[in-house]
């Protein structure tokens, strides 16, 4: 019988290090590298994206910016000219936002005032909807920089390691960000007031 006892006592040891096991690897954040590959939804177009704890507000490249109003608030039209690294075709993706806010970015060359827009991209098997600043990025070697903001939801950053996830959100992920856009455009949007950013690469 004490045998018995011992058998299920170890039995039990053994269960609770297997389950806190299991739950402190649930709870470890996610490692990404500092060059990533994403989509920008709804388009579904891969870029390379870089990490960069350097800059706090996310970046997007864009060109041809407009600005208009839409219901009473800011919104902008511009381009993204992307290369989709999964095709390697050139493509153009087009989109109208609301500026969600504008910042005031200073760098070495100087500062400059941008809108910012939420956009979504897929990293891994998520969705994330963050702060993009808008600028021409065409001298860059990486269309999409995502910055501290959208880090702090993302995990870790590994500095040594580039493409540790590849895009794998679900169809029902893709066609729910296509239902809030259009939910956008119809209902509109408020704005918010600026605030001075960290100079970005």
């Amino acid at each position: 019988m004490r045998s018995m006892f011992k058998v299920v006592g170890l039995c039990a040891g053994l269960l609770c290090t297997v389950t806190a096991g299991s739950m402190a690897q649930a709870d470890e954040p996610r490692v990404v590298g500092w060059i990533e590959k994403g989509l920008i939804l709804p388009e579904y177009t891969a870029v390379k994206i870089k990490v960069d704890s350097g800059a706090l507000t996310s970046s997007m490249h864009a060109v041809n910016m407009e600005e208009f109003s839409h219901r009473g608030n800011d919104w902008v039209r511009y381009d993204v000219p992307v290369e989709d690294v999964d095709t390697g075709e050139q493509v153009t993706l087009h989109f109208e936002r609301p500026v969600f806010r504008r910042i005031l970015v200073r760098g070495a060359g100087g500062s400059e005032r941008r809108p910012v827009v939420k956009m979504s991209i897929c990293m891994g098997d998520q969705v994330y909807e963050e702060q993009f600043s808008l600028r021409d990025r065409g001298e860059m070697n990486y269309p999409v920089l995502i910055g501290r903001r959208t880090i702090a939801h993302i995990g870790l950053i590994d500095v040594s390691e580039t493409f540790m996830h590849k895009p794998n959100c679900s169809q029902e992920q893709i066609d729910e960000e296509r239902r809030r856009q259009q939910q956008r455009e119809e209902e509109g949007a408020d704005n918010e007031t600026g605030e001075t950013d960290d100079s970005q690469a």
